[in-house]
């Protein structure tokens, strides 16, 4: 073992200088470093094809003179917690790593040995990192080496959706399914209702990205095929299951749902027990009844499962539904990295797995465009004052979300419906708190300078003073937040009335509308957001970009300035 150990040692101290997946410590022991290096030592591994990386203590960078250390990392912690376990549970996905301590020439030597990426860039704590030659820096820093990386895990050159299978004729699919996927083309395309007529089956599926030059896909056959044709897709697995639980966990029923899933989606989807449930906030003047999930969330959260499962690891998608919360499940990895980043850029990611599905799909109605459902899910919970959604991805190869159909805590709903200003990031932020989920550092600055949370970390939670707001009647009428879209319509309405405003005529107009919880610096700010999305969406427009300039309406026709 010790011959191994000096062999493998020996091997690393003759790579070239530079090399993305070996770097050399002397004493450096920080728990954090170590972290972030085991991170970007597996993707810098993964990245040139390697089956590990390696940190070794006691050797001078650039010389790779043998030093000796006296780091020992078996014995050491972070707070009363060991070092190993500690990273262990801060490295997402769960990765192995092995630490090797031994001496070389007499000096002792530790060579920390771990394993390479193999499903989706390694994380330590939120952030994934990368070696760019001596320094390591993150991942999302550098887009090549991120879509490069996510090409070589995900195996992406191969898009398993759009190969065709030569062993389905199109009497392989159901009538049905494809009556319907007709019908949902209409509603997402209704430009071509008219056209549509004249389509044989063969162009219908080509048009919809079904097909390819009339040869059924692996796309067509999960998404049309017929029940008994299900084998074409062997050994894949595509199939939809329910699992009824009690308060306990205990199963009380389930149902599997196979071929066609543009049918069986609607199917298992109604198995799901949405009970309408009557919330009264405390204080409020007018209770909320409320279904426990919002169906455009249930349906995009399970079509979303379709469209990014990993069918070559034969596994099922699965639906557990318990009295207060739905878990949904599918197999493979998240391909974005994660929820956050995906959810601030509301775009595209680089890359995906099941391509040629995911714009079937959004052909055939069944998801938004690629790209901005997850986004969409979570304003949808914030506008019902719900919990967000959870997405769990600490799993090798499976993505989990629950959807909660319940009110955790009354405070964080009271100051959802009393800051409708609030920022979804902050929101999300602040669904952590109720969920007693850790707070990165950014955003419990941003909640503690809004004054929205109270207690000391890691013992946080949402702010009474701020949620108390509603709890007097007099008080909720005064400081209740109106929809953005009322605000936005007295903008108009009064541009329309006077034909143009100066900021300081708009601000006299609204801050005195606005929720008196928020302060004067608050009130500004909510009327600026206000503004640029009306601007955005080339509603209105300004004359220049002082702040004595006029704002003025566009025309509805040829979005001209009035």
């Amino acid at each position: 073992m010790t011959l191994d150990l000096q062999k493998k040692l020996d091997d690393i101290l003759a790579l070239p200088a530079e090399t993305e997946w070996v770097e050399f410590k002397h004493n450096n022991k920080k728990p954090e470093e170590i972290g972030e290096y085991l991170s970007a030592l597996a993707n810098g591994a993964a990245l040139h094809g390697k089956s590990a990386g390696y940190i070794v203590w006691g050797v001078e960078d650039g010389t790779r003179r043998i030093l000796g250390t006296t780091f020992q990392p078996r014995q050491s912690k972070v707070g009363n917690e060991e070092l190993e376990n500690w990273l262990h549970r801060l490295l997402t996905p769960r990765i192995n790593f092995t630490i090797h301590e031994f001496d070389r020439d007499g000096l002792p030597v530790v060579l920390w040995e771990v394993q390479a990426a193999n499903s989706t860039p390694v994380r330590f704590q939120s952030d994934a990192f990368i070696r760019v030659g001596s320094y390591k820096k993150k991942l999302k820093d550098f887009p090549e080496k991120e879509r490069r990386l996510w090409q070589l895990l995900s195996g992406m050159q191969h898009d398993w959706s759009a190969q065709i299978v030569e062993a389905a004729r199109l009497n392989d699919l159901d009538s049905a399914a494809l009556d319907f996927a007709r019908t949902q083309y209409q509603v997402k395309h209704p430009q071509r209702a008219i056209e549509m007529d004249s389509w044989d089956d063969v162009t219908f599926l080509n048009k919809a990205k079904a097909c390819i030059g009339g040869k059924v896909t692996h796309a067509a056959l999960v998404l049309l095929g017929k029940e008994e044709s299900a084998h074409l897709l062997s050994p894949a697995v595509a199939q939809l299951t329910w699992i009824l639980r009690n308060e306990t966990k205990v199963e009380q029923d389930y149902e599997h749902f196979g071929l066609p899933l543009i049918l069986s989606s609607d199917r298992i989807l109604k198995k799901v027990r949405n009970l309408t449930i009557r919330h009264l906030p405390s204080g409020t003047l007018f209770p909320q009844e409320v279904s426990q999930y919002d169906p455009w969330v249930m349906r995009e959260t399970l079509h979303n499962c379709i469209a990014h499962q990993d069918y070559t690891l034969c596994g099922r998608i699965s639906l557990v539904e318990t009295p207060d919360s739905l878990l949904f499940t599918n197999m493979g990895t998240f391909i974005p990295g994660t929820v956050e980043d995906m959810i601030r850029s509301d775009s595209p990611p680089a890359v995906y797995r099941n391509k040629f599905l995911a714009d079937a799909m959004v052909n055939l109605n069944m998801i938004d465009t690629i790209g901005s459902g997850i986004k969409k899910m979570f304003m949808a919970q914030r506008q019902r004052n719900f919990p967000m959604p959870d997405f769990d991805l600490s799993k090798a190869n499976q993505v989990s979300v629950q959807l909660t159909g319940r009110i955790l805590d009354e405070k964080y709903t009271q100051l959802l419906m009393a800051r409708s200003e609030l920022e979804l990031m902050d929101v999300i932020a602040l669904d952590k708190v109720q969920k007693q989920q850790i707070l990165g550092d950014a955003e419990f600055k941003r909640l503690k300078e809004q004054y929205l949370i109270e207690g000391r970390r890691p013992n946080l939670f949402v702010s009474a003073k701020v949620a108390a707001t509603t709890g007097d009647k007099a008080a909720y009428i005064k400081n209740r937040a109106f929809d953005k879209s009322h605000y936005q319509e007295m903008v108009t309405a009064y541009l329309q009335k006077f034909g143009e405003a100066t900021r300081k005529e708009l601000d006299q107009l609204l801050m005195d509308k606005l929720s008196d919880t928020l302060d004067d610096k608050q009130k500004r700010h909510f009327v600026t957001n206000l503004l640029q999305e009306l601007r955005r969406k080339r509603v209105v427009r300004p004359d220049g970009v002082t702040r004595g300039a006029k704002w003025r309406l566009y025309k509805a026709d040829s979005r001209e300035e009035i």
